[in-house]
C-alpha cells in the first residue's frame, strides 16, 4: 500500500513515524522552510502543479491514499488535494488538529483574516507580538506599531517599519512566554488558530498577563471529506483501507 502524506506538520511527521515501514510512505512538504524536520519514509519537496499535476501524480505513482496533514491555513493545497483525489478516485482523509477554543479569562478578538487582525489593532497599545508566520506581513505593513515577529524562517517583506525578528521554533514553554512577553512588555497578541499544544502556551501567557488576543480564524476547508484529530486516528483509518486491499 502506498499513502501519500500532505505535509509539514507535527501530525504528519507523527503519522509517518506509525505507518513506515509497514506501509510505503511518501511526504511531500512544500519547501517554504529551509531545514524541515524530515518525517520516516520517503520525502518530496516541491509543488505538483495544482489539482491535475497532483491527480497525475497520484496514478504514476500508484497512491491508494492520501493525507491531507497541511497546516490548517494551507487552504489552496487543501482543495487542490480535494479535487485530485476525487479525479483521479484515491480516497483522501484530512488530518485536522482541533482549534483553540477560549477559556474564562482569555481576551479574544476574532477575525477573518490578516488584513482584518491589522485592523483590529486599534487602541491595544504599541507594542504587538505577531505570530503569524512569516508570510503575509504585508497587511500590517502600514500600522505604526512595533512588532515582534516571532517565525522558524526569515519573514518576507514587505513588513512593518518598527519591526524585531525573532527566528525561532516551537515548542515553547508557559515560563519562555511569560519572560517574553514581559521582557518586550507586549501590548497585544496577534496569532492565527493554529491548534495544537506546542504553540498553546503564548494563549496560557496572555491570559495570566491580562492581554489582548487577535486571533485569526481557519479558512474553510473542502467540504465532504473525512477528518481525523490525531495521527493515531489516522492510522486507523489507513489500516483500515489496507485490511480492505486499498
Amino acid at each position: 500500500m502506498h499513502v501519500l502524506i500532505l505535509g509539514g506538520t507535527t501530525e504528519a511527521r507523527a503519522l509517518a513515524g506509525l505507518l513506515h515501514p509497514r506501509v510505503r510512505v511518501t511526504s511531500s512538504l512544500a519547501g517554504r522552510v529551509a531545514a524541515p524536520r524530515l518525517p520516516a519514509g520517503e520525502v518530496r519537496i516541491g509543488g505538483f502543479g495544482g489539482p491535475e499535476g497532483l491527480a497525475a501524480w497520484l496514478r504514476e505513482h500508484a497512491v491508494d491514499a492520501v493525507i491531507d496533514a497541511t497546516h490548517p491555513f494551507a487552504e489552496r493545497i487543501s482543495f487542490n488535494a480535494a479535487a485530485a483525489a476525487a479525479t483521479a478516485h484515491v480516497p483522501l482523509l484530512a488530518l485536522r488538529r482541533p482549534g483553540w477554543v477560549p477559556v474564562d479569562g482569555d481576551r479574544w478578538h476574532e477575525v477573518a483574516s490578516l488584513d482584518g487582525a491589522a485592523a483590529a489593532l486599534d487602541g491595544f497599545g504599541d507594542r504587538v507580538f505577531l505570530t503569524t508566520g512569516r508570510m503575509g506581513l504585508a497587511s500590517f505593513a502600514a500600522r505604526p506599531e512595533w512588532f515582534l515577529v516571532r517565525s522558524v524562517d526569515a519573514p518576507e517583506a514587505p513588513m512593518p517599519a518598527r519591526t524585531e525578528v525573532l527566528l525561532d521554533r516551537g515548542p515553547f514553554t508557559l515560563d519562555g512566554e511569560r519572560a517574553l512577553l514581559a521582557a518586550h512588555r507586549i501590548d497585544v497578541l496577534v496569532t492565527k488558530d493554529s491548534g495544537a499544544a506546542a504553540t498553546a502556551p503564548k494563549l496560557t501567557a496572555a491570559r495570566e498577563a491580562g492581554i489582548p488576543v487577535v486571533v485569526v480564524r481557519r479558512p474553510p476547508a473542502p467540504a465532504g471529506v473525512p477528518t481525523a484529530a490525531t495521527a493515531e486516528e489516522a492510522a486507523v483509518w489507513v489500516g483500515a483501507r489496507e485490511r480492505a486491499g486499498g
